[in-house]
């Protein structure tokens, strides 16, 4: 039997790894530097699925992949929630009272925020947080620490200067699952998520007209987020994720109101809600 593989962006000991290691286990990962590389590995056949990070329940969402979805011609398949404990990582010998610097990935850095402010740590952005364990091992100063997983520690040989520095005992990153193709699951009356991007139309109440066909139906919107089209700010363009399946008839009765009332209405996928 072949084995999947499994494209992420970061690299080994990335939070996306270990999502995609529980996800998948006994696959074969592949790194990517960048979501968009990671998204192409899809849609060129080299892997089966992406697993990509899109929100953060204290960080709010990672911003580049929101604008990445609707480009990629791909299909979300499914949903993965991890609980993320970050930890302080350094090199052998260093104290907590050595570290002046903190690198990591900003929604890292954002997660961590309070821990870094009440011991004067500063914050220094960079890709990846397990990449950076690979600066901080390259380094060798003991001023320097990477905020990144247990994983990744034992990876590069860092000793855990502090452990679960997040802000919220309950950070917790939401990843979904990229394929080529759609995969979706048959109606069983369980819970299921459909996610969609549209714009619009230039007229009045035009949202509020788009997304009535969804109350008016007893559909759940549980998310709705806008972004501007090509970075110009005379429109914008939604994300929407609302629980409903499509062969359910009120789900069929809003997307047909939701047509009339927008353009670029593009289904990106229907999946069944995490359950751990």
């Amino acid at each position: 039997m072949m084995r999947l593989k499994i494209a992420y962006q970061g690299v080994a000991g990335a939070y996306s790894n270990i999502a995609a290691k529980n996800v998948y286990p006994d696959s074969d990962y592949v790194p990517c530097d960048t979501f968009e590389e990671a998204m192409n590995k899809v849609q060129n056949g080299a892997v089966d699925f992406a697993m990509i990070p899109v929100e953060n329940s204290n960080a709010g969402r990672v911003t580049d992949v929101h604008f990445l979805l609707p480009k990629t011609g791909l299909s979300i398949v499914g949903e993965y929630l991890l609980p993320v404990h970050h930890q302080l990582l350094t090199v052998k010998g260093a104290k907590l009272e050595d570290i002046k610097t903190a690198m990591s990935h900003p929604q890292a850095l954002a997660q961590c925020s309070a821990f870094l402010k009440a011991h004067g740590i500063r914050a220094e952005a960079r890709i990846d947080t397990a990449k950076s364990c690979e600066f901080v091992l390259e380094y060798g100063d003991k001023s320097r620490a990477a905020i990144a997983s247990s994983l990744a520690g034992e990876i590069y040989g860092l000793d855990v200067a502090a452990a679960n520095i997040e802000n919220a005992a309950n950070n917790t990153t939401r990843f979904v699952i990229m394929a080529r193709t759609p995969m979706v699951p048959e109606y069983d009356g369980d819970d299921y998520i459909t996610s969609f991007i549209f714009k619009a139309k230039n007229i009045p109440a035009a949202l509020y007209k788009a997304l009535g066909g969804f109350a008016t139906n007893g559909i759940n919107l549980i998310k709705l987020e806008s972004y501007l089209e090509e970075g110009r700010f005379v429109s914008a363009q939604f994300y929407v994720e609302v629980e409903a399946h499509p062969a359910q008839k009120g789900f069929k009765n809003a997307m047909d109101e939701l047509h009339f009332f927008a353009e670029n209405v593009h289904v990106l996928g229907t999946y069944g809600r995490w359950k751990n």
